[in-house]
């Protein structure tokens, strides 16, 4: 069971009153799905860490971006995730700390979990569920066999369908071991790829969501603005030179004081 203090640690952004909330539901999840070891916890852990943001986030940000658009049928990415309907991109989103996605899923999680969330999709971004859909993902994919041999990379490459944000699961990962003093076992490395199993295949194509979907759209903005340019200052004008000749220089003449001045001394 994974404690108040624990999570905190884990998770330090996470506010109190959400870790009040959130932990017989998480602590439920992980009963219910076999998450029941320190090297299965603290993997289960930094990967929602990573995926929501330290659950801040149990829904994905809709813009549309250009990635999300993407999940709109009749795009390659749509048919895979089982999106057939206009308006099932948003529909569909990424939803609960893991970020299912796509019809399809919800079908599918929904079946497992006698939930209708293919009919009522929001109920995936709710406390219970979220995490249900979450822990239901990490048992049926075979990560709790992964997280036995400390296989981290397969992990997150069955979550993600590739290795976005590594480095930061890798953080989390670390971090959660140490809080929950997870045996380190060097020997499970080198065992890791033939303990591996092979019953539950890796996504064959990669999503951003949650956090990482913030972060990218933020980054897209960044390198689509136009650049901020510098105004180059006008340049001052050289005064030319005034003539001695006559009666004085044309700036001479509009200027009183100087005209008063020379008529005072006889200069005119």
């Amino acid at each position: 069971m994974i404690t108040d203090s624990q999570l905190q640690q884990i998770m330090p952004t996470l506010p109190a009153a959400k870790r009040q909330m959130y932990l017989p539901f998480l602590n439920h999840a992980l009963d219910m799905f076999d998450i029941n070891t320190t090297l299965r916890q603290a993997a289960f852990l930094a990967q929602i860490a990573h995926e929501s943001g330290e659950l801040k986030f149990f829904e994905e940000i809709w813009g549309p971006t250009a990635a999300q658009k993407r999940y709109e049928p009749p795009s390659d990415l749509a048919k895979r995730l089982g999106n057939t309907q206009p308006g099932d991109g948003k529909r569909y989103k990424g939803r609960g700390p893991i970020q299912i996605t796509g019809r399809f899923n919800y079908r599918k999680y929904g079946q497992l979990l006698a939930v209708d969330l293919e009919g009522n999709p929001d109920l995936a971004s709710t406390t219970q569920i979220g995490f249900e859909t979450a822990g239901q993902f990490w048992k049926l994919n075979g990560l709790n066999e992964l997280a036995d041999v400390q296989d981290f990379t397969s992990i997150t490459k069955r979550i993600n369908g590739g290795l976005n944000g590594l480095a930061s699961r890798q953080k989390y990962y670390d971090r959660a071991k140490q809080v929950l003093g997870a045996a380190v076992s060097f020997s499970s490395f080198s065992l890791a790829a033939a303990a591996t199993p092979q019953n539950a295949p890796a996504a064959s194509f990669t999503l951003l969501r949650g956090q990482e979907a913030i972060e990218e759209d933020a980054a897209t903005l960044v390198s689509s603005s136009p650049p901020v340019s510098t105004p180059t200052p006008a340049p001052t004008p050289t005064p030319k030179p005034s003539s001695d000749s006559g009666a004085g220089s044309a700036a001479a003449k509009k200027n009183p004081i100087i005209s008063w001045l020379k008529r005072l001394f006889g200069w005119e």
